[in-house]
């Protein structure tokens, strides 16, 4: 059942910060994750999301590979089924790596659309640059026997799917993720349609800057995942330098000032710099606050300026398993110099 917004003390949706696309179109400016195929179960999920859509989110951040689309669509008919509209809701999906053929995408969609029950997408986006398949739960040293590097052209049929996509009325806009500025300036050229949206790690602790600042200048929404520093990321992602952006003294002084976790900071942060995070859990304390936080009094300037200081460069999810051939790191498929990698 979905429970009314003023018995559960969510937050009305119009109170929350939007962000209006090259089209014209609004998109909220914080949605629910749902990544949890590696560590929460679908029927959990899709809780979370019947549950969080009641407290108030309007955004919902879906992809094939997380593999609970279809208990998600379950749970979106029930949503319905209580008196929220379709068109109230802003919901995306991704293509996976391994449908990146011309043949293959128009039908990949079509089954997110049939998993989510849904006429059609909000947003759809390249989930990676790359068509480098590898399993659910595998280890870092895990890669696809043919696996191949950005190849622009190859990258360009695939787009022009994506943009067939929206002529047929399958979805309403189409971005990347998990793009870097060499990449995104041979599609900005390229594009018929081009990208509303660049989905891209973005965290107190990896703040990109060059490439926040590119994505917006260009027209694009930043889309921020692990927007709290993703404490439930893969153990394939874990390094012994990672940092912990909840457990900056920073954010954890001006969390005690707020009354608030810190995860909220992280948060607040991120909608107020003008990114939208797509922060993930299906504890309801969590997802509630985060959604609250972005209604409250902004940060300071100090406050802003200060956790503007402690980024450290710390990418968290570094993509191992998408390399294409021996003897390379993972920084390889970050364009780190300005170079696409081959």
């Amino acid at each position: 059942m979905v429970i009314p917004i003023s018995e559960a003390e969510g937050v009305a949706p119009g109170l929350v910060p939007q962000r209006t696309l090259y089209t014209g179109v609004l998109m909220p400016a914080i949605g629910l994750g749902t990544f949890g195929s590696e560590h929460s179960p679908a029927d959990e999920v899709a809780r979370a999301v019947k549950d969080a859509v009641s407290l108030g989110y309007r955004h919902l951040d879906c992809a094939s590979v997380y593999q609970n689309e279809n208990q998600i669509g379950a749970a979106l008919q029930d949503v319905f089924h209580q008196g929220i509209g379709r068109e109230e809701l802003w919901i995306g999906s991704k293509l996976w790596n391994d449908k990146h053929a011309e043949a293959d995408i128009i039908p990949a969609c079509r089954q997110s659309l049939a998993d989510l029950q849904l006429n059609y997408l909000d947003m759809y986006l390249v989930h990676w640059p790359f068509p480098n398949f590898h399993p659910p739960g595998c280890g870092v040293d895990s890669r696809s026997p043919d696996a191949k590097p950005y190849i622009h052209d190859r990258f360009m049929k695939t787009w022009r799917q994506m943009e067939r996509l929206v002529d047929l009325g399958l979805v309403r806009h189409i971005g990347t993720s998990n793009m870097t500025i060499p990449k995104l300036k041979l599609l900005l050229r390229d594009a018929r349609i081009k990208p509303a949206v660049n989905q891209m790690e973005l965290h107190p602790h990896f703040q990109q800057r060059e490439l926040f600042d590119f994505v917006r200048a260009n027209g694009m929404e930043p889309v921020g995942y692990s927007p709290v520093g993703s404490p439930a990321r893969p153990e394939r992602d874990r390094t012994p330098e990672d940092t912990v952006d909840i457990e900056d003294s920073v954010i954890i002084k001006i969390a005690d000032r707020l009354g608030v976790h810190p995860a909220a900071v992280c948060v607040k942060w991120a909608v107020q710099r003008g990114q939208t995070p797509i922060p993930f859990s299906t504890k309801r304390g969590n997802y509630l606050a985060n959604l609250r936080c972005t209604t409250t009094e902004p940060l300071t300037a100090d406050d802003m300026q200060a956790i503007a200081r402690i980024d450290k460069n710390c990418r968290l999810i570094k993509g191992q398993v998408f390399l294409w051939r021996e003897n390379q790191t993972w920084e390889d498929l970050w364009d780190v110099d300005g170079e696409i990698r081959t």
